[in-house]
């Protein structure tokens, strides 16, 4: 697995072809009240977000692994726009990605995410998010290829849905799961 401290865009982190499927939810057993966590198909955690209010317009989250390690800290200002940064802190040198709200209607949402690298000054981004949060569905997209997607875990004979657990798929190819796990985490939001 690439060590995703030491770059400052977030590459592939495995070779293999088979999609990789996490479950979001913020009920897993280990994890504290309303933290949410990403765990595997064996229910092993995989990352957890925490919550941390820095001032009454400002909001905080960090993205941890399984040990407890921070591998994102995602700050919202006052804009509305997100800010990912390496690590638990907020520093301008550890700026990884920023995240722009295009579209915000009642039922859709559209997020455009700029990589934070040599090309920082070109004005496309590098990934759309596209959904809807309430049914805790959205596609993840470079360019026209999907990188991951979101889905309610259907039930047969189930009309209605339970919106608190929910199914992450990542593509064989696609970025860093962590940095996919930090746009479901601000999608949410």
């Amino acid at each position: 697995m690439t060590d995703l401290m030491e770059t400052s865009v977030p590459v592939s982190c495995t070779n293999s072809q088979i999609p990789v499927d996490l479950f979001v939810s913020k009920k897993h057993p280990g994890l504290p009240r309303g933290e949410l966590g990403f765990v595997d198909s064996s229910g092993n955690t995989v990352y957890k977000v925490t919550r941390q209010s820095l001032t009454s317009s400002s909001n905080k989250r960090v993205l941890l692994d399984a040990a407890g390690n921070p591998l994102f800290a995602l700050c919202r200002n006052d804009k509305g726009c997100w800010q990912g940064y390496k690590g638990g802190d907020a520093g301008e040198k550890d700026l990884v990605f920023r995240v722009k709200r295009t579209k915000s209607k009642l039922t859709r949402t559209e997020l455009e995410v700029f990589l934070v690298g040599e090309n920082s000054a070109d004005s496309t981004c590098d990934f759309k998010v596209k959904g809807f949060p309430y049914q805790r569905s959205c596609t993840i997209y470079t360019g026209n290829d999907i990188v991951a997607q979101t889905s309610l875990m259907y039930k047969l004979h189930q009309l209605f849905p339970k919106r608190g657990k929910f199914r992450l798929t990542i593509f064989p190819g696609s970025v860093h799961h962590a940095l996919v796990a930090a746009l479901i985490v601000i999608f949410l939001d």
